[in-house]
């Protein structure tokens, strides 16, 4: 069954991944996902992540999530931007998420970036999701 909301998919598998304790989760790869996990990992909400490929044109990406001191570094992670709903929002409507505590992913025209990294070159974007 086709999946229609793949990075939704991933943000749910690291959500319940924190949630149950777990050191890595596995999602299906695909270049939107390796940009946003880039992000994660530069802000510090991931340990790392690593490209597999499973069987010949299908890959998987393991993505090594983070704790401190038990906790989940990620209280929590929300799609903002829907297939049936997409939000977009120009560099100076953009909301800061808990006033500047966690930060908003966009797909810019220069790539997917934190809120910061877009307010830094002047670029809006679809709001992909926001990471607390």
């Amino acid at each position: 069954m086709a999946m229609s909301d793949p990075l939704g998919d991933m943000l749910t598998r690291i959500r319940n991944g924190q949630r149950s304790g777990k050191s890595k989760v596995r999602a299906p790869a695909s270049k939107l996902r390796s940009n946003v996990l880039d992000v994660l990992k530069r802000e510090g909400y991931i340990r790392d992540y690593r490209m597999e490929e499973v069987s010949r044109g299908l890959a998987e990406v393991e993505i090594e999530l983070k704790y401190n001191e038990g906790a989940p570094v990620i209280q929590e992670i929300a799609r903002v931007s829907r297939p049936g709903r997409r939000v977009y929002s120009k560099i100076k409507e953009l909301s800061r998420v808990y006033n500047g505590l966690g930060i908003t992913i966009l797909s810019t025209p220069r790539g997917v970036m934190s809120d910061q990294e877009a307010r830094a070159a002047n670029v809006g974007g679809e709001v992909l999701c926001r990471v607390f």
